[in-house]
């Protein structure tokens, strides 16, 4: 086996968990990737894998290497995409993440029609609520919501979005209207772990946080949870905008509190600086950017002028124009969670 084919057994291994996913993806024996494995390894003269009967995990040095496996590959991939293919007709394999419910409600759409435009990409969505590292994972776009602060992470903003409270109008018919943040303590609340603490929301009024204790008649961690709940009338929540954003159309939902929300929070498409130039990048985020800008669930951002431009970060215009790609703005990746999570961890 060439060292090139045993990096990409190597690197399926670690993204597919395990030798058995690995070798139904070249159609090789089990053997056959257990013996480029140990070719690495003593090759390199370092163990990349802890295996055990029931799994297996990169060790620390794995850990480097697959990365630098995936550079090398992505490398190839892109060069041949550039010489062999039409341009406007990128190949390659895509790796996406999105938070779970901005996923399924705007992203997947989006993944599925480019999918059809582009079929020489083949495309690996994931979508989860937690922070994917864009270089240790492999994955070339992330969705993020939440503030970015300085890195050599490219980001294309989309839109943005606000923590908000509900109710239903037959709760709110039957228990009355908190005109305060703390009148909620004579409130029943459903609390949603992924947006505000559970005992614990927060508020704001002239620019000052407004911390208000609950005792709350439910807890859940799943805002289709959180949403069902309110809509049943056993209480008032706190969720991001658009997750209830359904519910408020159809009237099920009302928005309360509108006074004492926290400012918006940006929606930003991520991806790495040394992909930048690379035509399935480039083409999904030409893809997606005007659709999900024209999404009336995300808030424009306050960094985009009337035109829909995002407008770059002071002192890195000169990197946003020579990255190849529209729109863009050099700014880092908040460590903080995905999704909700995210949202509340940077308040």
């Amino acid at each position: 086996m060439d060292r090139l084919r045993e990096m990409e057994v190597f690197v399926a291994i670690i993204e597919r968990g395990s030798f058995s996913a690995a070798s139904e993806k070249f159609g090789l024996s089990r053997a056959a990737v257990s013996r480029a494995v140990n070719s690495l390894e003593a090759r390199l003269g370092a163990q990349l894998l802890a295996r055990t009967t029931r799994s297996v995990r990169p060790t620390d040095a794995g850990m480097a290497y697959v990365e630098a496996c995936r550079k090398l590959l992505d490398g190839i991939t892109d060069a041949e995409s550039h010489i062999a293919a039409d341009p406007a007709n990128p190949v390659g394999t895509l790796t996406i993440s999105a938070p779970v419910q901005l996923g399924q409600r705007f992203i997947a759409p989006l993944v599925n029609a480019y999918t059809l435009r582009y079929p020489d990409v083949s495309v690996n969505a994931v979508y989860l609520d937690r922070p994917t590292r864009l270089l240790e994972e492999g994955v070339d776009i992330a969705i993020r919501i939440g503030h970015l602060e300085d890195s050599s992470t490219f980001a294309v903003g989309l839109g943005s979005v606000r923590r908000q409270t509900f109710a239903s109008p037959a709760y709110l018919a039957e228990h009355g209207e908190p005109m305060h943040p703390r009148d909620l303590a004579a409130h029943h609340c459903v609390s949603f772990t992924g947006v505000s603490q559970p005992h614990e929301w927060m508020f704001y009024e002239n620019n000052s946080k407004i911390p208000v204790r609950l005792q709350p008649r439910l807890i859940v961690n799943l805002a289709p949870a959180a949403v069902s709940a309110a809509q049943d009338g056993v209480g008032i929540t706190q969720l991001l905008s658009y997750q209830a954003a359904a519910e408020v159309s159809s009237g099920n939902l009302v928005p309360i509190l509108r006074a004492y929300e926290p400012e918006s929070t940006p929606v930003n498409l991520l991806h790495v600086e040394r992909r930048g130039t690379s035509g399935k990048i480039r083409s999904f985020v030409e893809f997606v950017t005007e659709t999900l800008r024209n999404n009336a669930h995300l808030q424009c951002p306050s960094g985009v002028t009337t035109e829909g431009e995002c407008i770059e970060s002071q002192g890195n215009r000169e990197s946003a124009r020579d990255s190849g790609t529209h729109a863009q703005y050099l700014a880092p990746l908040n460590h903080s969670s995905d999704d909700s999570a995210e949202i509340r961890s940077s308040r």
